[in-house]
């Protein structure tokens, strides 16, 4: 039986895409591109917007 996960906010700052590669242009003697990993600093990489703490409260989280 699935298990249902409590419907959380997107992260309205990544879209809920919280992890993006980019890359520099560069690239390395293997001839592999240069890329930078980066995170949403706002949900910290999980997608999801933080709940008001209320309704932390009245869910018992």
């Amino acid at each position: 039986m699935p298990v249902h996960a409590p419907n959380r906010p997107v992260c309205h700052h990544c879209d809920g895409f919280p992890v993006v590669t980019i890359t520099t242009g560069d690239r390395h003697r293997d001839g592999s591109r240069v890329l930078l990993r980066v995170i949403c600093h706002v949900c910290d990489g999980t997608g999801h917007a933080a709940l008001p703490a209320r309704a932390l409260a009245r869910t018992g989280w």
